[in-house]
Formats: C-alpha cells, structure tokens, sequence
C-alpha cells in the first residue's frame, strides 16, 4: 500500500473513527460496576466456551448469540476484563465506520460524515460500555437499516440479502427491538416492491432469510440445542413478559415526547421536507427519498417504542448525530440560501446535545446506576482477580464503603476455592465461573426480582424452569447450592422442597444448601 494511500484523508478519517470508538468505549466500560448488568456475558462467554448448553444448562431469554461471541473473544483473547469490554468496542468501532461509509454513499461531504460519525460513537455503545443485549439488538437492527438503505440507492442484491441476516444477528442478541424494526421494514418493502414493480427483492430478502435460517438450524444441532427449549425459553417465555407491559403501557408527555425531544428535534428538518413534498410535489412517495425518510421515521419510532415498553435506561440517543447527518443530506438536496450556516448551525446543535448526552451517560455511567457515586472511590479489580485488570471496581450498592465490597466478594472467592465440592452458584456477580476457572451451574443468565430473566414459582413456566434444575443438578452430581445475597433462599425453595437441603448460613451474604436425597431429586 502506497504512502499515498495511506495518507489519504478518507482513510485517515476512517482510522481515527475506528481508534477514537474502541478507545472512549473502553474506557468508559472500566469506569465502576453495576455487577447485574456489566457483567452479563462475562460468565456465559466462560461457560458456552467450556461447552455449556443454552437453553438445556441455562434458562436463557435473551442474548445467546452475544454468548457465543463472547466465548470466540475470550478464546482468541483470553478470559479476562480486556477481551470482554473488546467486544462491545469492536462493536462500536465498526458501527460507527459503517455509519460513517453510510454517509459518504449519501453523498455528504466527508468532512461532516467525519463529525457525524465521531459523535455517533460518543453515544454509541458507550452507554454501557460492556456487551448488553438491549445495544447488540438495536446495533444489529441499525446494520440491518443501513443495508436496507444501500439496497435501496445502489439496487445490488447483496444489500437486500444482508438485511435479514443482519435482523437475525440482531433477534437472536435480543427479541426486541429487532422484532419492532422487522415488522416496520416488512411493511415497507412490500409497499416498495409493489410500487417499484421488483419482486426480485423480496426473493433476495426471502433468500437471505432462508441462508440464516438454515445456518442456525444447523448451528444448533452440532451444539445440541434442542428446538422444544428454544421455542419454549426464546419465544413463549418472553411473551409473558412483554405481553403484561404492553397492557399496561401508560403513555405521558413526559416520557413519551419530552424525554425524546432531541431525537425528534434531529429528525425534524427530514421530516418536515419530506411532509412538504409529499404535499406540494406530485409522485413523491414513489420516489427513493421517500422511502428513506420512512425507513428512518419507522426504525426510530420502533426504538422509542422499545424504550417505553421496557423503561430500561435509555440508550438509543446514539440516534440523534444519526438523524441530524439525515436531516443535513436532505437539506443539502433543497434549494437554501447560506446552506453553509445552516450546515453549521446544525452540527453545533448535534455537538452540544452529544455533550449533554455524553456527561450524563458516560461520564455519569446512568445506564448502570452510578450517576450518585463519587468515582474517585473506585479501587482497581484487581484486588478481586487479576483476570479483573483494568476495572476501576465501585458499585451503586457499596458507592459508600467500596473496599467492604470488594473484601465481601474475596471472602466468598476463598470460601468457594476451599470448597471442593461439585457446586451451583446463584449470585449477580457473574465473574466467579471465570475468577475460579470452575463450572458453577447457574440455571439462569442473571437474576432479576421481575421474572425478567427466569420464571419466578407463579409462571405457567416454572415448572419447565424446575426441571431444567433438577437436570443440572442430577447430570453433573451437585453436592451443594450457594446463593450470594440479596438474592435469597427463594431462588430454590420455589422449585425444590425443603427437605431436599441441609441449609447454612455461611457468613453475611453467603448461604449454602447441602444437597440431600428427596423426591424431587430422584431418579
């Protein structure tokens, strides 16, 4: 490659995106802990590489294809915190590229696709910082998005087969909002198809679907993924949680249109041109601008949509540079006088919004509850683990005494390494299996008070979640349980008859359940 090419700006602009994502992502994803949430796939990554089932050792709703992605990171990385938080940089780093290649398709000077993009990726990943399953989705949807976009403007058919397998990609990260953005993009490429006359890229989108469809089915057969714990743990489950908010789903102002008003500020000049053309100029909605806008307008609405539904924190401002670097094509394609001050004006307002995004996000680490902790409290992980280097460790729980919390959790490490025994261990700080290099048979990915993430004992499925226990616990000859407060003795007593355990309390937030013959347990 000649120097040439190398100093070229395009590249250079390229390069720096790509270093500047991987790098502000890392660093806030190091920045205190929310054990629940930032460590997530930290175990399961651990587990699936030891060769772990889902959905037969696990009870899994959510997240399985980021497991496995995280299981070929500590693989060719090694298990510890730097390959983990690699992971969702990479991400990052390759969204915010892809965004920016974007852009300059549309046509928008490099310059400003430069901009666009960096501040994409100040509000991209790093929300969270560490693999999530709520930013894979939405990411994988937006690559789905994007290709959708290109199949549209260039009409090459690797785009439109893309678009499925990125949707893919992004349900089996999780069920939504990918499953929102599907339904939206179906509508609009059959309404596209019809009006273009083009059938041939439904086939192309029907093709791809079948090529990942295909893949997965396979997938999980040399894995031993059986089909009946998918649809059970993937599909159904899910739906009696989704199902209950819907119903009570209680739209105001101020969640509905004040939290997201920068959103809709950024896509308001788009929408605003779009609407008048619409209205003013004949066969407009048959015209390839339209479909833009839609695809943008729809994909937006299904993210806010997801956000209400759940009332998770919110991370999908990462939208805003995104719809403001829009909002600039479609300003650029009108006749404006002192485009350049508009063009300005606009990339100053999207600078201020990331900013105020980005202290309280970022710096503010809200995602993960630590906006009230005072992070010059934070003492390194590695008093933890070494495989915890790089972690500046304070948690929203112990933001008042951080050095209690971290000698807590190595009195339990040592207390478990002491322990020989065969055992399950149920906590929320899903970093042991790694620290300890030891299988320890959690049932679920991470426990939550809500039913979120296992069937809590008044589910039409804790009966499935019951023996789905009793199988871990019967093929691996488990002697003893183990559960880390402030989960309690519930997480088994809800499933398993007392008489099945010789109960202990260990130490403060430490309890032990011997395993005893019963019924439940018998063969």
């Amino acid at each position: 490659m000649s120097l040439k090419t190398l100093t070229n700006k395009n590249n250079i602009f390229i390069l720096l995106i790509f270093i500047f994502s991987i790098i502000i992502n890392h660093y806030y994803a190091s920045l205190g802990a929310f054990p629940l949430d930032t460590f997530y796939h930290f175990d399961l990554g651990f587990r699936m590489l030891q060769g772990e089932v889902p959905f037969t050792d696990i009870w899994m709703v959510s997240g399985v294809l980021i497991n496995y992605i995280q299981a070929f990171f500590f693989y060719i990385l090694g298990t510890n915190w730097t390959s983990y938080v690699f992971h969702a940089s990479l991400i990052n780093g390759l969204i915010s590229i892809a965004t920016y290649f974007l852009l300059k398709d549309f046509k928008l000077n490099i310059n400003y696709c430069f901009i666009y993009s960096l501040l994409f990726s100040i509000l991209g990943y790093t929300s969270s910082g560490t693999p999530f399953v709520d930013h894979h989705s939405a990411f994988f949807s937006l690559m789905g998005i994007y290709s959708l976009l290109l199949g549209i403007k260039s009409e090459k058919k690797i785009f439109w087969i893309l678009v499925p397998i990125f949707f893919g990609f992004g349900f089996l990260s999780k069920q939504v909002p990918t499953s929102y953005v599907i339904f939206c993009t179906t509508i609009i490429i059959l309404f596209y198809s019809y009006v273009f006359k083009k059938t041939e890229y439904i086939k192309y989108i029907l093709f791809g679907s079948l090529t990942f469809i295909s893949f997965v089915f396979l997938f999980g057969i040399l894995n031993g993924i059986k089909l009946e714990h998918f649809i059970q743990q993937y599909i159904l489950y899910p739906q009696t949680i989704g199902g209950p908010r819907f119903e009570n789903l209680n739209l105001t102002f101020r969640g509905t249109v004040d939290h997201f008003k920068f959103i809709y500020l950024s896509i308001a000049p788009i929408f605003f041109i779009s609407c008048k053309k619409v209205i003013y100029e004949t066969g407009y909605i048959k015209k390839k601008n339209f479909f833009y806008f839609i695809i943008l307008l729809l994909f937006t609405l299904s993210l806010i949509f997801h956000q209400l539904l759940t009332k998770n924190q919110t991370f999908i401002f990462f939208l805003i540079p995104l719809l403001f670097a829009f909002s600039h094509i479609a300003l650029n394609e009108t006749k404006l006088r002192k485009k350049n001050i508009i063009f300005i004006f606009l990339i100053i307002c999207c600078f201020l919004i990331t900013i105020k995004y980005h202290l309280r996000f970022n710096e503010g680490r809200k995602f993960h509850e630590l906006s009230t902790v005072d992070f010059s409290k934070s003492i390194t992980a590695t008093k933890i683990h070494k495989k915890l280097k790089g972690l500046k460790w304070i948690s929203p729980e112990y933001k008042n005494d951080v050095e209690k919390e971290i000698n807590l959790i190595n009195k339990i490490k040592n207390h478990l390494i002491y322990d020989k025994r065969k055992k399950m261990v149920i906590t929320n700080y899903s970093f042991f299996s790694v620290i300890l290099n030891e299988k320890l048979f959690s049932p679920s990915m991470v426990y939550t008070s809500d039913g979120t993430t296992y069937p809590q004992k008044n589910s039409k499925y804790s009966e499935k979640y019951k023996n789905l226990i009793i199988e871990v616990i019967k093929k691996n000859d488990l002697e003893v349980i183990y559960i880390i407060n402030p989960l309690n003795k519930a997480s088994i007593y809800d499933y398993l008859d007392k008489n099945c355990f010789k109960e202990n309390l260990v130490f403060e937030k430490l309890n032990s359940y011997e395993i005893k013959s019963c019924r439940d347990l018998k063969n």
